[in-house]
């Protein structure tokens, strides 16, 4: 056993895993790379590693197949890393379940708090604690209150669930549609500019600024995530 946290790249650049394979070693990673979709499946029932950073563009298929095969059995933590900069790429991605999306060119510093960020996710949904806390935000699930540094803040009950579905993917990216299905049902995916009304007054509540948020971040275009405060 190395006590280290296992990382598979999927990759089929060989200079991106000869890039990454240093990097991760420094920060406590132990790198497995795979150069292709078969092999990336193959790899995280086999070896179950901790964490997948996967690129999109494989030469046996989409990287995409590969988050919706995995995603019927395993809820490893997926950060894509891609050169497609399409938004529609990353919204697909993180709806098929994608933790995390990364733009290639990326800064390695970046992409290591992407991938702890990830893993803490990871860990505070195998605890399934029933309070979570964002900054001096915390969300009681079973006696339905948030509190901020101690006082109780009225929230209505779809705006409470609207924070406690978030705050149950802190960590994350959560898409539009994720949100809207979660929160309003199915029916209700498209109803975009009714979350944002939501999210306003969320903000409102929770935020020192509302102009500049530290809690609820958006990803433009997206969706959005829970800051890391």
């Amino acid at each position: 056993m190395t006590g280290r946290t296992r990382a598979l790249v999927v990759d089929d650049e060989a200079a991106i895993l000869r890039f990454l394979k240093p990097a991760l070693e420094a920060n406590n990673y132990e790198m497995i790379g795979a150069a292709t979709a078969a092999e990336a499946v193959k790899h995280i029932a086999a070896d179950a590693p901790d964490i997948v950073l996967l690129d999109l563009g494989l030469p046996d298929g989409d990287g995409k197949d590969v988050i919706r095969r995995v995603r019927e059995w395993s809820d490893v933590p997926i950060v894509v890393l891609s050169a497609r900069d399409r938004e529609i790429e990353k919204i697909e991605s993180l709806d098929l379940g994608a933790d995390d999306y990364v733009n290639k060119p990326f800064n390695v510093g970046e992409l290591m708090a992407r991938m702890r960020t990830a893993l803490r996710h990871r860990m505070q949904r195998k605890a399934e604690t029933p309070i979570l806390r964002v900054g001096d935000v915390e969300v009681d699930a079973v006696r339905r209150r948030v509190l901020r540094a101690g006082k109780e803040l009225k929230l209505t009950p779809k705006e409470f669930d609207l924070l406690s579905f978030l705050a149950r993917n802190a960590g994350r990216v959560v898409t539009h549609k994720q949100i809207l299905a979660a929160v309003w049902g199915v029916a209700h995916t498209e109803d975009t500019q009714y979350l944002r009304v939501y999210i306003g007054q969320l903000r409102q509540k929770i935020e020192d600024q509302v102009t500049e948020p530290r809690i609820i971040l958006t990803e433009p275009g997206i969706g959005y995530r829970i800051g890391e405060n």
